[in-house]
Order: C-alpha cells, then structure tokens, then sequence
C-alpha cells in the first residue's frame, strides 16, 4: 500500500541520502554533495545539530491562526487540517520539521496524503527532501519521486507543496545553507578528530627525565618504570619527588598548533551561528573578554525574532498563501501570531509608548498608527485631541 511504504520511508528519513547524491553530478559543488552522501553534518557536527534545534524549537513556539474575513476561525475543514495535518502531526510540529528541513537542505515538502485524489486535502504529511527527485519537461517540474523502502512512489506536483530556497544551480530544487561552510564543517570534523586522539590515546607526555649522564637502554627503562610506579598518573597525587644527581623533571603543555585547534573552533562556530541567523546569547555562549547587560541579552533574543525567524515564518505564509490558499481559491488565510512571543514584547511595548508621544505632540494621529499596525482606522481616529494644559509660545502676553 503507497501510504504504508510512505510512512516507513519518512521513519527512515536519516537513513538515505539519494538527493545529495544526485546533486554531486548535477551541480558545481559535487564534491560537498557526495561527502554529505556519506556524512550528514546534522548528525556529526554539534553546532549544527544545536544551531537548527534552536530554530525548530523556538519556530515551534509560534502560533498558526487560520483567519476568515479577518477574525480568527474556530473551526471548519480548513482549521481542523492545520489543527491536526495527519494523525502522526500535531500543528506545532508541521512547522518544526518543515522548518528543520528548511534549515538543513533549503527546502521542505508537504504531501496531501495516498487517499488525496484531488479539492482540498484532508492531510498534510511532511517528506524528506532527500528522498526526492524530479522529472523535468520543457522548463517545469511535472513529475516527483520518493524514494521509500526499495520502492519509488511518483506524485504529481497538485499533490505537494514545496518550500524551496532560492538555488543559483538548480532552479527547481532548494540549497542546503551549508553549502557555503563545506570547508569550516571539515575544519571542525579534523579538529575534533585530532583532540579525540589526543585525549583517547594520551598522545603528548606529562613530562620528561632529563639527566647530563650517558644512561644505556635498559637503565632508561627503568628509570620510566621506578617514576611512573611512584609518581604516574595511576599513584596518589602531591608526593615528593627524589631525583638523582644531574636528573630533572620538566613537564609538557599542549603545542601551540594544538592551542590553534580551540581558536579555529571558535572562529567555525561563530561563522556557523552567523549564517543561520543566531546570535550568540540565544545559543548561550559568551565571550569570556567581554560582559553583556541584562539589555544587551534581551536586545539579541529580540534581533533573533526580527531579524531571523519572523523573516522566515513570514516567506513560510507567502508560500502557503500562492500554493494552497490561492490554489484551491479559499476565503480563509494563515498568519503566524507573535503577540504572545515575550522577547518580542519589550519592543512592542516601546514602540507604543513613542506612538503615544507622537500622537500626543501631534506627529501622529490614531488611525497613522492603526494603519502602520495593519489594523481598521476608527471613525474619530483622524481627529487630534490637543493636550489642554499645551500653551502657545508665539502669543505676546499684553
């Protein structure tokens, strides 16, 4: 059964990588394409994984309201969908997983379901990008394919929605936003490598036995054997050292090549944090050089919803708008709803207070504000009330 094998295929998600595949022979960033058919940076690189956890959680903060005629719907076959997209999804989660793929591979798709034979769908299942590859016919897409399970199961295009990032390579298909970070990703992965070695396999010594006597092979040996029987890593801390005459002790630290591995590190995490929009205080991380302010921390929580999430959710409602509402000609439209967001309201509340003193200087008037806010004017909006006690400064007192 199509459905059953689709399912099991979306279980299998992380599983298969027939996509990244098929882009290292199509697109001039091959030899990223073909590494990530056998590394996936969401599953070996933490930054990564941290970086696209923290969009999807925060993304699952906000709320999706289905609006009819301008006010909210309680129900109806439109809200019941995106109450409850499949029996498997909840709402918040649809736009998590719509959002990780996104985030991940610059594209996400949603499929209206096995019994969809056409009207509006009654389900809303979401694919891995991966799994997916076209047929292409005279400059447009007019056939999918899923991989699942062995088995390729076709769709037409009236069956998905497809969210896709713009791709300077491939006009049909999304980017993944990590393309450009291919060499900081492998930087990280050798360097993480290099310090697994070092901590698993002790490589660097504690220290050295240095003497200005001429000692044979064996000697030497038994020296090393005597210091790390009484003063090894193994025996009680803080003994007395005894050396003989002409011997010293001098410990070893970490090279300065290996020190340089923690500043690469640092540099690739940062850039990887830039790149998905995340300031650093919303993945709490702080420079140790420096000390933020109870304003500065709020000030980045608040430029991460503005600047990175709101951007985002609001391409995700275009979208939606042209590919489903505008498709099946609906009454009803989705926003997303960021009143209840606390980072977002400091900044609400600030930009009240100044409408405020605009209006009350006269700058502004109550329906400028209601217009800039996207709301109905008032009947008596346009009318500006001068404060009473206001006098008049260019009137000469007889």
């Amino acid at each position: 059964m199509r459905l059953s094998s689709l399912v099991s295929g979306i279980r299998k998600s992380i599983e298969s990588f027939s996509f990244t595949a098929q882009m290292a022979k199509e697109d001039p960033f091959g030899e990223f394409a073909s590494r990530g058919a056998n590394q996936d940076y969401y599953l070996s690189h933490a930054w990564v994984n941290i970086a696209i956890g923290i969009l999807m959680r925060n993304i699952g903060r906000t709320e999706y309201v289905i609006k009819k005629n301008g006010q909210a719907a309680t129900g109806g076959k439109v809200f019941d969908l995106f109450n409850e997209p499949n029996p498997f999804l909840n709402r918040f989660d649809l736009w998590k997983e719509t959002a990780a793929w996104w985030f991940l591979e610059g594209e996400a798709f949603w499929y209206f379901g096995n019994d969809y034979s056409g009207g509006l769908p009654d389900s809303i299942f979401v694919l891995n990008p991966r799994r997916m590859t076209m047929q292409v016919a005279n400059g447009s897409v007019v056939r999918w394919f899923y991989g699942s399970d062995g088995d390729v199961v076709p769709l037409l295009p009236d069956e998905i929605i497809h969210f896709r990032d713009w791709n300077p390579w491939n006009p049909w298909r999304g980017v993944t936003p990590l393309v450009s970070l291919r060499y900081e990703l492998d930087q990280d992965t050798w360097a993480n490598k290099s310090n697994t070695d070092l901590l698993k396999h002790n490589a660097i010594p504690q220290g050295i036995l240095k003497t200005d006597q001429l000692i044979r092979e064996e000697e030497a040996d038994l020296i090393e054997a005597r210091w790390e029987r009484k003063y090894g890593a193994s025996s009680k801390n803080r003994k007395i050292a005894v050396i003989g005459k002409g011997t010293e002790f001098k410990p070893l630290t970490f090279s300065p090549d290996v020190l340089k591995l923690f500043d690469l590190k640092r540099w690739n995490l940062y850039t990887i944090l830039a790149k998905y929009g995340i300031p650093p205080r919303v993945a709490n991380i702080q420079d140790v050089k420096s000390s933020l302010s109870g304003s500065d921390t709020e000030s980045q929580h608040a430029a991460f919803w503005k600047y990175t999430l709101i951007p985002v959710l609001k391409n995700f409602e275009q979208i939606v708008e042209s590919q489903f509402f505008r498709r099946f000609a609906l009454a009803e439209r989705g926003t997303f709803d960021f009143s209840a967001i606390p980072e977002l309201q400091q900044s609400e509340d600030a930009q009240s207070q100044r409408d405020i003193e605009e209006i009350t200087a006269g700058l502004k008037t109550v329906n400028d504000v209601l217009l800039e806010r996207g709301k109905e004017p008032k009947v008596w909006g346009d009318t500006w009330y001068r404060p009473a006690n206001v006098i008049p400064v260019n009137t000469k007192e007889l």
